[in-house]
């Protein structure tokens, strides 16, 4: 091992991080607010809204995201309906379509894990919240979404470092992230180990990052799960 080129390495592929939590933050974001629309959809009890999100589901769990990226990058341009409107100035851009795979592909999967957080809440805690006269966006936001999200949490955890991962993929469609500059370093240098093994630091740090805001998160919201201390108990 070179330690100089290890440096040397690590420094250029640290100038990619940028471009990398960019697409990461911007696909979770746009997939996050995608996904309560699906899944609103799923649960509404009409059944054109519910089997359009199904098949919506079902697209974009059932094929690669590799595939659905490629569709969008290479196929969008196909249609002269998208080519000729004031949306292909944006849609052209490697990192638009980068971000718009990503979010689409984690909508799919939010969906599923925000529908099994709203099934795990009780239906005593919602008739209850009915008797003393909640209804609707009032009962959906201080009942409903907050116990939905505490069980949803570890799942979506799971899913947001799946999609750390995921923005790897974005080097494919020539979007110069950590990867991607990896992979030009090492065809010039021919360097192959040492270049993914900086690479693969960074992704794990980046990880160990979110995983341990995710537990503080889950952690400040589970604060009433947590047995009294002995203090308080004999106060």
């Amino acid at each position: 091992m070179d330690i100089a080129f290890l440096s040397s390495a690590m420094v250029t592929l640290l100038k990619a991080v940028p471009m990398t939590l960019l697409l990461f933050s911007l696909s979770v974001f746009f997939g996050c607010l995608l996904a309560l629309v699906i899944v609103t959809m799923r649960v509404s009890g009409n059944r054109i809204l519910s089997g359009f999100a199904k098949g919506y589901i079902f697209i974009f769990r059932g094929s690669p995201l590799l595939i659905q990226m490629f569709l969008v990058f290479y196929g969008l341009g196909q249609f002269g309906v998208i080519r000729y409107s004031f949306l292909w100035p944006f849609l052209r851009e490697p990192v638009v379509c980068a971000v718009l795979s990503l979010a689409l592909c984690t909508a799919g999967y939010s969906a599923e894990i925000f529908r099994s957080g709203i099934r795990a809440v009780s239906p005593k805690e919602i008739e209850a919240a009915r008797a003393i006269g909640m209804s609707g966006f009032l009962l959906v936001r201080r009942i409903i979404a907050p116990i939905a999200f505490r069980h949803a949490l570890p799942a979506y955890s799971t899913e947001i470092v799946l999609m750390m991962k995921s923005t790897a993929l974005a080097s494919l469609v020539t979007v110069w992230e950590v990867t991607g500059v990896a992979q030009r370093l090492i065809s010039q240098t021919y360097r192959t180990m040492e270049v993914f093994l900086c690479a693969a630091l960074i992704y794990l740090v980046l990880n160990f990052l979110i995983l341990q805001g995710m537990a503080l998160l889950e952690y400040s919201l589970s604060k009433h799960r947590r047995a009294a201390s002995p203090s308080a108990v004999k106060a």
